[in-house]
Parts: C-alpha cells; sequence; structure tokens
C-alpha cells in the first residue's frame, strides 16, 4: 500500500514473535519465547509441547489458506466465483463461521500448545471461545510468515507522510475543523457543518468515528438516520478501552536485564477469566509489555530506555471515579500493573523512573473521541467478522445511507494499524465510485 503511494517510512525488524509468561496458571506456568517465522515457530513448539508438530502445521497451513482466500476477495472487490472458491479455498468457506476453540480442539491440539498458540489474544481482545478463528488465523500466519515491523518515527511518522501525499496530490487538510453534522437529503450524503461553522458541499463522506458516533450525534437531520443501520450497529459489541503506562527509565534495557521486545504477561492462559478482568477496575489478569529500545537501540538517550505496559479495560469501570480521586486511581493502578511485571521477570523497574506517563480509558476518550474510551472497535465475533462484513460490502442493509462510508478499528477488518490502512484505501475506492454515480444520477 505503502509503495503503490511512494511513501518511505523506515522500518525497522521485531526479534521475536513474543514471550509469554503466566503467573497463576493452575495448568502450570508458562515462561516461553516464541521466534517468527513459521518452520522456526513450529520447531520451537514442537520443542516446548513434544508432539505438537502435527497440530501446530495443519493450524499454521490452514491460517495460510485463509490468508490467501482474504487476498482473493479483496482482488474481487467481494464479487466471487463461488466455485473457485469452494474448490480452491474450501476450509476457509468450512471454518469462516468458526471459533478459534473450536478449530483448535477439531485439530486436537495440545493443550499446552493452544495455551502459547493463543498468547496474541489480547491483540483482538475477545476469549477463544468467542474470537472468529479467522481474523485470529490470519493475524497469528502474519506475524509468523511477513514478520513484525515498527516505524522508526512511530506511527506518527506514517501519518506525517500520508498527509503530505495528500497535499502533494492536490488535497487539502483542515486541521483542528472537526466535524460536528454530516449532512444528508433522502438518503443521500450532500456535504458536512464543522465547528467553525464552515458548509462543504460533498457527494460522499468518509468516517473514521463508529456507527454508533454517526448515527446517534453526527448524522443530520435526524429523520435521515437509519433505522436498520442502528439495529445493526447495536447488535455490535464495543471492544475494551485501555490503560497504558509509559515510562522513561535511567538505565538500558541491557542493565535492566530486558532481553525481549514483547512480554505478554497472563495470570493464566483461561482467556475467559481473564477477558472478565476488562471489566474489573484494576484487575491486572492480562498485560502487554513492549521495550522499543529492543528495535530501535537509539530511540532513547544512551544508558536510557523506553517501556510502555497495556491492560485493556473497559471504559465503563472508570464511571464511578471523580476528578478529585482519577489521578491517584490511576496511579495506584499504575503501581499494580508495575508490580505485576516485576514479580513475572524478577526486573527491577520502580527504582529506575525517570519520566512517566499514564493514559486510562477516560484519555483516549477525551483525546480521540472514542466512545467508553474504546481503542479496539466492534469486537470480533464469528457473526461480524471479516467475512461477513466483507461479503455485505455492497448490501443496502449495510450502507443505507448513499455516500456515507467507513474506515478505522469500528469498520469491516478490525482493529490494528494494518487494517486501519486497508480500510481507509477501501474507503477511499467506494468513496469513487459513490462520487461518480451521485454525478451520474444529477
Amino acid at each position: 500500500f505503502f509503495d503503490d503511494l511512494g511513501i518511505d517510512v523506515e522500518w525497522a525488524e521485531v526479534p521475536e514473535a513474543y514471550r509469554l509468561i503466566t503467573t497463576d496458571d493452575p495448568d502450570g506456568n508458562l515462561d516461553v519465547v516464541m521466534p517468527l517465522g513459521v518452520e522456526a515457530y513450529i520447531d520451537k513448539m514442537e520443542q516446548y509441547v513434544p508432539g505438537s508438530r502435527e497440530s501446530v502445521t495443519k493450524y499454521l497451513a490452514l491460517s495460510k489458506e485463509v490468508y490467501e482466500a482474504l487476498g482473493y476477495l479483496g482482488k474481487n472487490k467481494g464479487h466471487v466465483d463461488k466455485k473457485i472458491l469452494l474448490d480452491q479455498y474450501g476450509s476457509f468457506v468450512r471454518t469462516c463461521a468458526a471459533t478459534q476453540q473450536q478449530v483448535l480442539d477439531s485439530l486436537k491440539m495440545p493443550k499446552k500448545a493452544q495455551r502459547i498458540l493463543n498468547a496474541y489474544w489480547t491483540y483482538l481482545a475477545v476469549d477463544m471461545e468467542h474470537v472468529n478463528f479467522t481474523i485470529f488465523g490470519v493475524m497469528i500466519y502474519a506475524l509468523l510468515e511477513l514478520r513484525a515491523y515498527v516505524p522508526r518515527n512511530r506511527s506518527h511518522e506514517i501519518s506525517v507522510a500520508l498527509a503530505s501525499k495528500i497535499k502533494e496530490l492536490g488535497g487539502q487538510i483542515e486541521y483542528n475543523s472537526r466535524v460536528e453534522q454530516i449532512l444528508a437529503e433522502n438518503g443521500r450524503i450532500v456535504g458536512v457543518k464543522t465547528c467553525k461553522g464552515e458548509y462543504i458541499g460533498a457527494n460522499c463522506v468518509v468516517a473514521n468515528a463508529s456507527e454508533h458516533t454517526v448515527y446517534s450525534r453526527l448524522l443530520y437531520p435526524k429523520s435521515e438516520v437509519p433505522e436498520m443501520g442502528c439495529k445493526i450497529c447495536n447488535a455490535r459489541k464495543m471492544g475494551p478501552g485501555a490503560m497504558v503506562v509509559y515510562l522513561g527509565l535511567n538505565k538500558s534495557a541491557e542493565e535492566l536485564g530486558i532481553t525481549e521486545y514483547e512480554y505478554l504477561i497472563y495470570e493464566s492462559m483461561d482467556t475467559v477469566d481473564c477477558y472478565s478482568g476488562f471489566f474489573t477496575r484494576g484487575k491486572t489478569k492480562a498485560q502487554a509489555t513492549a521495550c522499543l529500545n529492543k528495535v530501535f537501540p537509539d530511540c532513547s538517550p544512551p544508558s536510557t530506555c523506553i517501556i510502555s505496559f497495556t491492560v485493556l479495560n473497559d471504559g465503563d469501570m472508570w464511571k464511578d471515579v471523580t476528578p478529585e480521586t482519577y489521578f491517584e486511581e490511576k496511579t495506584r493502578i499504575a503501581e499494580e500493573i508495575l508490580d505485576t511485571f516485576e514479580r513475572a521477570t524478577g526486573i527491577r523497574l520502580k527504582d529506575n523512573i525517570e519520566e512517566i506517563e499514564i493514559a486510562t480509558p477516560e484519555t483516549f476518550a477525551n483525546f480521540s473521541c472514542k466512545y467508553n474510551g474504546s481503542i479496539y472497535g466492534y469486537e470480533v465475533e464469528p457473526w461480524d467478522s471479516v467475512i461477513a462484513k466483507s461479503l455485505t460490502i455492497n448490501d443496502a442493509d449495510e450502507n443505507p445511507v448513499k455516500g456515507l462510508r467507513f474506515a478505522g478499528g469500528f469498520s469491516r477488518q478490525s482493529q490494528g494499524f494494518s487494517s486501519s490502512y486497508k480500510t481507509g484505501e477501501i474507503a477511499g475506492r467506494l468513496a469513487v465510485a459513490d462520487c461518480k454515480e451521485a454525478r451520474k444520477d444529477g
């Protein structure tokens, strides 16, 4: 995508897939480091779980087929030859409505291997009993086969590059001009009104807000809000928000004993139980921790390092916190997050903190206007995952207002940087078609 646009971003490869640590698992605690590369991953899994090679190999082969099937769907923009789909991607068709757990059970994968394979589950924020296999399998396969990369100057580097390309191609960007109303007439978009009171005529609008936000607050007049659109989005479940603790430490990663880029630390690999922890403030049953210096050693001054800790937390859990108790409460939970990391790894951090910043769902709600501070879009259960949304991309019920398209984590390909960029590309192509249709219709 970036190559097609001629955007130059400096990337560095993440050194390993992840390190998984469990601290109170009734099935036995884990402390494993898993490599990137499909064959290397299978070999390492066999080392940790003798006898797992066959089932893990089958799982990743199935995930590869699903990955290729999604590529076929994308290439044909939802218009598929059913015979080709069944003949070439039959396993994809048979599993597209399955959960991750159903697929693992059908392959008779050893339980310990399942626990290790499922380590990345918090990146989709849905437990293995409910998450759609398609999206999980593709995520794991893409991670291992295509590998993971980080932009040197973080995601902001990509945003700046995209903004520069928009202007280079004749586009116009209005900063500090939030859209207050998306205007429609007779079921078709006609323009927007900004916070500055400006009216901008348009045949198409691409919204990176959720359908909930667009239908409840932005679409105007209210008579244009589609009944079916409201029913569909109200059937969807909002993903969680997050607490993030950002640390600047006065020792290097090597001096502290940090050996991996990413630590996934869970109380146990009972993902249903850990998921329940999202709805209890301060219960750090699952955390993802990353040390940027393990990818870019010079991202901070010599003898220092940068670490971030992420814990998922539903925004409703903060509704009883007052402005007077907010800072005390988020500091208390941040200490608990650090304590969990220190106990799990034996690495002492608190004595070396030079800078600290703590974000909560309230932070994300305030700065990015996300409902309840959700960073994950809608949950990816089988009925509402990538496949269902891709196959209904042109359905009238999914597009009740002509010229209104959605992009970002609440859109068709779920959350994540890659998905957000991809949905932006898809929405852009659909917007061009919408504009041509509007001009044809006069």
